[in-house]
């Protein structure tokens, strides 16, 4: 969920990672980061997306404020 507040402040909420809308995403990383992360999902049973997505989750703050600078 993305709200936009006046004065030039956004706000963006995670609310689920059930969400219908997906975004593909390139990521680069070094091999054996990968290989340990399709490992780690493989025994977890899990998608790679899927563990990736729990460790941002896990990872980030539920809210994020962005203000832009007044000039």
């Amino acid at each position: 969920m993305v709200s936009y507040l006046t004065s030039g402040t956004s706000s963006c909420t995670i609310s689920s990672m059930t969400s219908i809308l997906k975004q593909r995403v390139t990521l680069f990383m070094k091999p054996s980061i990968a290989k340990h992360a399709r490992a780690q999902a493989v025994l977890e049973d899990l998608t790679l997306t899927k563990l990736v997505e729990k460790a941002l989750i896990d990872y980030l703050p539920e809210e994020i404020i962005i203000k832009k600078p007044k000039f």
